[in-house]
């Protein structure tokens, strides 16, 4: 063997490993990543009052909760975070209710009591279901609606924007894409709910909410995000909030925030 080789051995060696431990894990990033994305178990599996079904093309049906308000200027569509479902969500949706606003939610497949089995696509296909139900079924335009998306609930909700007319977009606690939130940049050739890279082909107007405490999807997450927001918008940052007490920490200014961002709506 050449002596120019034998140099050269120990460094071809130290990249073949990196090499395989590297697509050792982005397979288990391929195969892996939804049985340790999605938790509908941790949802309280309680029936809303109002909770209406609607079917999906796959014979499953969906959990969902549409509170109308005739007095209303917009429809909030409030896309859920992850560990939740809509009988931990019926008290604010109510609030909602009660400040004035129509409400519609519904839970993604395989959490609450919805059918099906949670991964990207299958909640794609459930908003898709859903926005037609809005439209043709409750009779409410899709540009007559704010969606709000909440941590996981981002994906979806961006989504849609990217290709609906709709009347503004919420982001509250939302994340860049799903690695990032583990990786902070992006290590893989793939991703899931790629939030940033979406965003500057979104055209309506986007208010970012995010908590300066979140441990679980850091603030930079947010501020990413509004500056990707290629739109008209706002941003809401609670120095003191983290993932999951951002509602309890901004109190009225949180409220304030959705009534000055949709006084600027259309």
């Amino acid at each position: 063997m050449p002596a120019e080789i034998k140099q050269l051995l120990p460094w071809l060696i130290r990249f073949a490993v990196l090499g395989g431990l590297y697509v050792a894990v982005v397979a288990c990033a391929h195969f892996l990543a939804d049985s340790q994305m999605f938790f509908p178990s941790m949802g309280s599996g309680r029936k809303p009052k109002e909770m209406i079904r609607i079917p999906q093309p796959d014979g499953t049906a969906l959990a969902a909760l549409y509170l109308p308000n005739s007095a209303a200027r917009h429809t909030v569509w409030f896309f859920h975070g992850n560990a939740e479902d809509l009988g931990d969500l019926e008290p604010l949706l109510l609030e909602f209710h009660r400040r004035g606003y129509a409400v519609f939610a519904y839970d993604y497949p395989g959490y609450g009591l919805s059918g099906g089995r949670p991964s990207e696509l299958s909640i794609y296909a459930a908003t898709n279901t859903g926005a037609r139900y809005l439209r043709d079924t409750l009779k409410v335009p899709l540009d007559n609606v704010i969606l709000y998306g909440r941590s996981i609930g981002a994906g979806p909700a961006v989504e849609l924007a990217l290709h609906e007319p709709v009347a503004g977009l919420v982001l509250q606690s939302a994340f860049m894409s799903a690695y990032r939130v583990m990786t902070r940049w992006r290590l893989l050739p793939f991703d899931k709910f790629e939030n940033l890279r979406k965003l500057p082909e979104v055209h309506c107007p986007v208010l970012v909410m995010h908590g300066g405490e979140d441990r679980i999807v850091p603030p930079a997450h947010g501020e990413a995000l509004l500056a990707a927001a290629a739109g008209p918008k706002r941003h809401l940052w609670i120095e003191a909030a983290g993932h999951n007490d951002f509602l309890a920490i901004a109190g009225e200014r949180y409220w304030q925030a959705l009534r000055e961002f949709e006084q600027g709506l259309p």
